[in-house]
């Protein structure tokens, strides 16, 4: 008699369709999360962050509507229904941050990865939208 301990199929191999879909919500759970702090030290005009940004070039009354505008497209990003726009708003932020850290003189790559990883986690958790954008060519 064989006394192996066999398990059924779905319980001894993940879905790799579930792990994409957590990874790509855990994932873009972290970019709303890190964006949403982000705004809300923007909105709340928090001292080293009027300071940092001041000395970016950033007049002090136009730091709390960039951060508005940050927190608007980071809730949609954070809505599956409008998660494409907010990814979109995300995408251009980033691009804004990208250029300022070019015009100062410092390193850009921060929020050239940060955008990068919001794109990946939305594809992960959107998979309908991978297909639109990287059709099959076979």
């Amino acid at each position: 008699m064989d006394n192996t301990l066999t398990l059924p199929a779905s319980l001894s191999t993940p879905n790799p369709k579930k792990a994409v879909l957590w990874t790509g919500r855990i994932l873009s759970g972290l970019i709303t999360a890190f964006m949403a702090v982000d705004a809300a030290m923007k909105v709340l005009a928090v001292a080293p962050v009027m300071e940092a940004s001041t000395k970016l070039g950033f007049a002090a009354n136009t730091i709390q509507p960039i951060g508005l505008t940050l927190l608007v497209v980071t809730i949609l990003y954070a809505i599956p229904r409008t998660a494409l726009v907010g990814a979109l708003g995300l995408t251009a932020y980033l691009g804004g941050a990208t250029a300022t850290m070019v015009h100062v003189g410092q390193p850009f790559y921060f929020p050239v990865v940060v955008g990068i990883l919001a794109w990946a986690g939305l594809l992960m958790r959107r998979p309908q939208l991978r297909t639109l954008l990287f059709p099959s060519s076979i």
